[in-house]
């Protein structure tokens, strides 16, 4: 018996009016893997992140997350399903301006019924896990560019998500900065995070240990896809 994969898309159509922009895609994604969606400037990828992360709908076809079948819930459950099963890492950051990194991360947990006192305490275990827990204190001016992605990810992953799903991550950030967000995302895979990583930048794709390549709105290559039975 195999577990069920924490993605799961079958048939998969997306149109906007007379535009389709994904044509019937299909794509599985298992626990613990680390995988790279990549493909050029309107080859869908966006989209396609969108409809994972429950942030939009499909036109046609099938998708679980978690578990869960996302065509048959309704939005507050959506919401539920994003706050306890999902974690978003965005290209430029998404924080707070007038909050501590303590506070930004304890912010992903809003939605998960928890005191702001037991928030704030995994907060800052999700900021030491980055190696940030020394810049808690600070608002994200005072922080570098590489050092709010580092913020934005733990708190990606300070609820313990099942699935975190990454938006050209690197996007922002100069080449160290950038090497040290992978490096950190890695460890996470290798902790047991499950992470799909939206890029467009070849030489990220080809570091990880698999490759889904969009093309105008079709999967035309998927390298490295773990196989069960």
């Amino acid at each position: 018996m195999t577990s069920e994969p924490v993605i799961s898309l079958s048939g998969v159509v997306k149109s906007y009016g007379d535009l389709t922009v994904l044509h019937g895609v299909d794509l599985q994604v298992q626990r613990r893997e680390l995988a790279a969606i990549v493909g050029p400037s309107g080859s869908g990828k966006s989209t396609l992140l969108n409809l994972i992360g429950t942030l939009d709908r499909a036109s046609r076809g099938a998708i679980r997350v978690a578990g869960q079948d996302v065509g048959a819930l309704n939005d507050q459950q959506l919401s539920a399903l994003r706050a306890r099963h999902l974690g978003f890492v965005f290209q430029h950051y998404h924080l707070a301006p007038g909050h501590s990194a303590l506070d930004n991360v304890a912010d992903g947990m809003l939605y998960a019924g928890l005191p702001l006192r037991e928030r704030r305490k995994r907060a800052a275990t999700a900021l030491d896990r980055v190696g940030l827990g020394h810049r808690a204190g600070h608002r994200p001016y005072e922080l570098s560019g590489g050092e709010k992605q580092r913020v934005a990810v733990a708190r990606a992953v300070v609820g313990e998500p099942d699935l975190i799903l990454a938006d050209e991550p690197t996007g922002a950030l100069d080449t160290k900065s950038g090497e040290a967000v992978m490096g950190i995302l890695r460890d996470l895979n290798a902790d047991g995070a499950t992470i799909v990583i939206i890029t467009h930048d070849q030489e990220i794709a080809a570091s990880l240990p698999r490759q889904v390549r969009l093309r105008d709105g079709e999967v035309i290559d998927d390298q490295g896809a773990v196989i069960t039975r």
